[in-house]
């Protein structure tokens, strides 16, 4: 007996299943609901405010060759070209413009093979060029023996892996609140560009896409790229940071890179100590100068160490202090004195221990080398002398003198085995030298500009002279906290010897807690930097400024301070008072500029001196003629 197939509806029917009519129509009853929901919650997104509604303009409107962002233009500018060679640092002035603008750089990775597979076909044809031209007679193409080298140069360090190759691409937006003014920035921006001998160009009916292109999201919508290989992009990097502007401080000088000022607080940074390094007439002595002008226009004590009269007529000017030590001079410092710390609890003993460690390094450098056996004997010498005077632990300290030199001679007369030391310290008490440290101390400091001049004295007297003013310096400053500066001129004096050297170093690690800033001047960089306590105290002065530089000594700088190519050609080029400015991590190329009145209390040009010199004369006579 024959049935009839089941159809399809019968077997769902008869499984229990929806028939096709009825999940047609659940589906219909789906998509409407979800529609709804959709709708609801269009409606509701249409009132509530995103971050795209804040931050996007109010109008957008694209022309051919600039966009309108609500009040502000925009443009962008794309490189086309470069020269066969840059510098490093090229886009420094572009990226240190004065101006609101934005930089977009993309870098392609384009695989060695394909590029040497290229390479070789190129430096096939232009070998046969050179050759049919030989073969010919024809004068030689420079251009083809130059562009042949370069490939070849280029085939090498791809194939060591010295090089990578890369499709670069570099796009500049500028920004202006008018159109004249855009444009006008545009032009600028070219003219630097041009001056690299870096073509440009404008986008045209790209604008938008353009200045997608140089937002930071990664997304090149121009594709306009030129091929690199990695020493030309990695001189597209700017290593030089311009802005060091703030709202304190004093004026140091003009920013070479983009015309503005470099005001600056040196009290604002981890310490305030600097070090000056300049060959002989760069201007490092007017640098100075001029600081210590306007620091003491802000309240800030100076202290100054001349060792060849520069500050005289400068401290005349200001009514500071002048005090010339020398042999002859009334002007006395007894490296004996204690240190008298004022609101610090300090023991005796401490305090007599640091003044003995201290004249000990001042006697070292008097006597030259010793032995074990001396330096033990002269410590032993040292607390008997402060022990002769009561200076004893518990004593106090306002109540009693300090020895002089005559009193360590003394002490040490009667000790065992001492003979040559006495014989060595008779000159500094009874010859040629006693005038200097064989009395008590007769100077002052109270005044906001104290110079100490050291001209007056031998060679071989200056390095403890300059000791002994330091240590006394020292005292004074632990004495009471201010704002203080103590500048250190021609300091590879206390270089030449290892006591005075450490003591430096000493001081300038200490000295941040007393509110002093420690400046060092040199003119010979090489033995300053040669000393390993010379390199610490560069690495503890947070502000540096190196001006114009010996080509001697110009690669111990750039190796001391990680210069790159172009600012170590910089300092071997720079003018009298042009250089670098360092303050903490940032640095930047320096001018330092002078008013008229400034330049006349600070020079130290010897015609403008002598002709000032003549107008003092010439008034002082007329006023006595009067």
């Amino acid at each position: 007996m024959a049935f009839a197939p089941e159809t399809i509806e019968e077997k769902k029917l008869r499984k229990g299943g929806p028939t096709e009519a009825e999940r047609v129509a659940s589906m219909k009853k789906k998509s409407l609901e979800e529609t709804v929901v959709l709708e609801e919650e269009r409606v509701y997104r249409t009132g509530v405010t995103s971050v795209k509604d804040i931050i996007s303009p109010a109008v957008f409107k694209v022309d051919p060759s600039f966009l309108q962002l609500g009040d502000v233009f925009a443009r962008t500018i794309f490189v086309v070209t470069y020269p066969r060679y840059i510098t490093v640092g090229w886009s420094s002035p572009i990226i240190n413009l004065n101006t609101a603008l934005d930089i977009g750089m993309f870098f392609y990775p384009v695989r060695a093979d394909i590029i040497l597979k290229q390479l070789r076909k190129k430096v096939g044809i232009l070998e046969a060029q050179i050759m049919s031209d030989s073969e010919k007679g024809a004068p030689r193409d420079p251009l083809r023996e130059t562009a042949l080298r370069d490939i070849e140069k280029l085939r090498d360090d791809l194939t060591q892996g010295v090089e990578h190759f890369f499709q670069f691409a570099f796009y500049v937006t500028v920004y202006a609140d008018k159109k004249d003014k855009l444009d006008k920035l545009t032009e600028d921006v070219e003219a630097i560009f041009g001056s690299k001998l870096i073509y440009t160009k404008r986008v045209f009916f790209q604008a938008e896409q353009g200045f997608n292109s140089t937002l930071p999201l990664g997304n090149d919508e121009l594709m306009i790229t030129f091929n690199m290989n990695t020493s030309p992009i990695a001189s597209s990097f700017p290593f030089i940071s311009s802005d060091l502007t703030s709202d304190n401080g004093i004026l140091y000088g003009i920013n070479r890179h983009n015309n503005s000022l470099i005001l600056f607080d040196r009290f604002s940074l981890q310490n305030a100590n600097m070090v000056v390094f300049a060959t002989s007439g760069a201007g490092k002595s007017y640098t100075i100068k001029l600081e210590i002008l306007r620091s003491l226009m802000l309240g800030i004590e100076v202290i100054v160490i001349d060792p060849e009269m520069e500050y005289k007529h400068l401290s005349e000017a200001v009514g500071g202090t002048y005090i010339n030590i020398s042999l002859a001079s009334d002007a006395k410092i007894n490296p004996f004195d204690l240190p008298r710390p004022v609101g610090e609890e300090v023991s005796v003993e401490d305090i007599i221990r640091s003044a003995v460690i201290t004249v000990k390094g001042l006697i070292r450098i008097m006597l030259g080398t010793i032995s074990t056996q001396e330096d033990s004997i002269i410590d032993r010498a040292l607390l008997e002398t402060y022990a002769k005077k009561d200076i004893i632990p518990g004593v106090d300290l306002t109540k009693v003198e300090p020895p002089i030199m005559q009193d360590f001679v003394d002490i040490l007369q009667g000790m065992e085995g001492t003979v040559d030391l006495v014989t060595k310290l008779k000159k500094y008490t009874e010859g040629t030298f006693a005038g200097l440290f064989n009395s008590t101390t007769t100077v002052e400091m109270n005044n906001k500009l104290v110079v100490f001049s050291v001209r007056d004295l031998e060679d071989e007297l200056r390095p403890l002279a300059i000791y002994a003013v330091v240590n006394y310096i020292w005292n004074v400053v632990r004495s009471e906290r201010k704002k203080r500066i103590l500048t250190i001129d021609e300091a590879w004096w206390l270089m030449q010897h290892e006591d005075s050297a450490k003591f430096i170093f000493a001081l300038v690690k200490r000295c941040r807690k007393y509110y002093l800033g420690v400046t060092t001047i040199t003119q010979d960089v090489n033995d300053f930097l040669r000393s390993p306590y010379g390199q610490a105290i560069v690495n503890n002065s947070a502000l540096q400024i190196l001006l114009k530089q010996a080509p001697g000594a110009v690669e111990q700088i750039a190796s001391t301070f990680m210069l790159t190519q172009g600012e170590k050609y910089l300092l071997l080029e720079s003018g009298v008072g042009e250089g670098i400015f360092f303050a903490g991590q940032k640095h930047a190329a320096i001018k330092v500029v002078a008013s008229y009145t400034e330049d006349q209390m600070v020079t130290t040009d010897p015609k403008q001196l002598l002709e000032l010199e003549e107008a003092k004369k010439q008034f002082a006579a007329e006023q006595a003629g009067i």
